[in-house]
């Protein structure tokens, strides 16, 4: 009989399920303005170069009421 290396109270993630980073990212409601900024800096490895994005997510951030929510104060 061959035993198992694995722990018995092992969890298993499911990839297809959003992770706890991605439902705060959902509940925000500008989860595509966040993924086209991230995506952005990505590629271009410079935020100077992603100012478009970035603007497009704050007003995102504000309409959807996050400043209050989270305590975040505008620079």
């Amino acid at each position: 009989m061959v035993e198992s290396k694995e722990p018995a109270n092992k969890i298993v993630v499911d990839a297809d399920e959003p992770d706890e980073w991605e439902q705060r990212i959902f509940s925000t409601g500008c989860s595509a303005e966040n993924l086209n900024m991230t995506d952005c800096y990505y590629e271009k490895k410079d935020w100077r170069a992603c100012k478009k994005e970035m603007k497009i997510f704050r007003e995102c951030w504000k309409q959807h009421g996050n400043l209050q929510r989270t305590g975040t104060k505008e620079a």
